[in-house]
């Protein structure tokens, strides 16, 4: 017997974004029922942010051991206990999974449904023998790797982000197809581990990033042993006895590539197709779910948050929540400030970067100012033998944060600070007017805030001497 229920709000989506929906509503005592037909936490929890950075730091580890004798200290290389670090790696998402767990959100009242969603009319949804019609519906079903349409791929074995954590060996050859942040993060990684890695990319290696900032990042991968072959077409794939090839073409001419294993890492594609969203009236189309700045699609009762409405990172997909609960919840006016939304590769180095790039500057910021200040300038990258690295902010009239990039050891940490800047509008008088501790990476912000007014004070000594001149001349 079907059963119909009316909650004030319908999630669908147990990920980052459905779960912060789900528990900020709940807080409020407004009725939810969250439907997600696979394993609660989504994406980000299970093959996604946390199994990737557990093993990024395993990784970390063991070329800390690799270097050592840089420092001063004898050591061994680094042995690989493959089924340990998967154990690890595991462990870490099982101890993060209560939080996100179905138990946890129906203690805080909501009605978990472990089913499939499928809209039937513009305002009701089937799960399993239920129909929800509900005041609100929330859409935050994620993504999965999108698979590229290469002759042979198909029929060869291949890894993606859902398969790759659970290896029980380390590949002796990992083929990676992607130059993006999760292909060129794993393959850093993986080289680390000691894994010899080949990434390939049909275009230039993180396309989109400050081109300046990306070669830091690319020429720290290369140093390291990752062969990257850029603006390289793949032909095709296939299985061999020893492994994969790939038969693949560029400037110089075709060649081919063989290795043990192949990652598939060319970007992301939402989950949406079963939803019946035309039954519901809902524009879409392969990539994203179509969204206005609120967030609301074209059925005014459903909204989109989170890689379903083209976000790219689980902290976009909370905020994206946020601004939606705004709406619903206090029938407040909400609108998306993607400018405000940090972006980071954690790769080695790392490259993070908020609000305008320097690139985008020079169109929508005609006369900003770009500050630079290279790793070499702080006392603390020198202690810790951190290699390579800048940063760059973009300062607008009256010294406002109009955005800033950093390429180096740390960046997703020091992001953090000119993130706060740009959403609250500040500018970098209010940096003079804090004090950083010594010696630490995030001086390099501070030293870049004062050259700013560097030229300003040389400025106003040299009028001061001028007029002095003229009064007694």
């Amino acid at each position: 017997m079907v059963k119909q229920l009316t909650p004030d709000i319908c999630v669908i989506g147990g990920g980052a974004a459905g779960l912060t929906v789900a528990a900020g509503a709940a807080a409020f005592g407004v009725p939810v029922v969250l439907v997600e037909k696979g394993p609660m936490g989504g994406d980000c929890l299970n093959h996604g942010c946390v199994p990737s950075k557990a093993l990024i730091a395993a990784s970390r580890h063991a070329h800390s051991i690799r270097v050592a004798a840089e420092f001063g200290i004898a050591a061994a290389g680094p042995v690989i206990d493959q089924e340990r670090l998967t154990a690890r790696i595991q462990s870490v998402i099982v101890g993060i999974a209560p939080h996100d767990s179905v138990e946890r959100f129906t203690s805080l009242g909501v009605e978990v449904i472990k089913d499939e969603a499928c809209f039937v009319d513009n305002r009701t949804i089937a799960a399993g023998d239920r129909l929800i019609r509900a005041r609100r519906f929330v859409i935050a079903t994620g993504s999965s790797p999108a698979i590229p349409p290469i002759p042979g791929l198909a029929e060869t074995p291949f890894l993606t982000n859902e398969t790759l954590f659970s290896l029980k060996r380390l590949p002796r050859h990992l083929v990676v197809i992607g130059g993006g942040p999760v292909g060129l993060e794993m393959a850093g990684a993986h080289r680390r581990l000691g894994v010899e890695v080949t990434v390939v990319d049909k275009t230039e290696a993180l396309s989109g990033q400050d081109p300046e900032l990306a070669a830091i990042v690319l020429d720290g991968l290369r140093a390291e042993g990752v062969h990257l072959h850029e603006r390289t077409a793949i032909h095709a794939v296939e299985r061999t006895e020893r492994g994969i090839r790939l038969r693949c073409e560029n400037g110089n001419g075709p060649f081919g590539i063989e290795g043990s294993d192949l990652l598939v890492a060319a970007g992301r594609a939402p989950v949406h197709a079963s939803l019946g969203l035309d039954a519901a009236g809902i524009r879409h189309d392969p990539k994203r779910i179509e969204v206005g700045p609120n967030l609301r699609t074209s059925n005014r009762r459903v909204y989109a948050i989170g890689d379903a409405a083209g976000g790219l990172f689980t902290h976009q997909a909370s905020y994206h929540a946020r601004l939606v609960l705004q709406q619903i919840l206090f029938r407040l006016p909400a609108r998306e400030k993607p400018s405000i939304v940090p972006r980071v590769i954690f790769t080695e180095p790392e490259l993070a970067q908020v609000g305008l790039t320097e690139e985008r500057a020079r169109e929508a910021a005609p006369g900003a100012t770009i500050l630079r200040l290279d790793y070499s300038a702080n006392d603390r990258s020198r202690t810790d033998g951190l290699g390579r690295g800048l940063i760059k902010v973009v300062v607008g009239r009256r010294g406002r944060v109009l955005g800033a990039a950093i390429a180096g050891s740390g960046a997703g940490e020091m992001i953090n600070l000119w993130a706060f800047a740009v959403a609250n509008r500040l500018t970098l008088k209010h940096f003079q007017t804090y004090v950083a501790p010594y010696p630490t990476l995030s001086e390099i912000g501070k030293q870049a805030a004062i050259s700013y007014y560097s030229p300003m004070a040389r400025n106003r000594l040299l009028r001061t001497v001028l007029r002095f001149l003229r009064h007694f001349g």
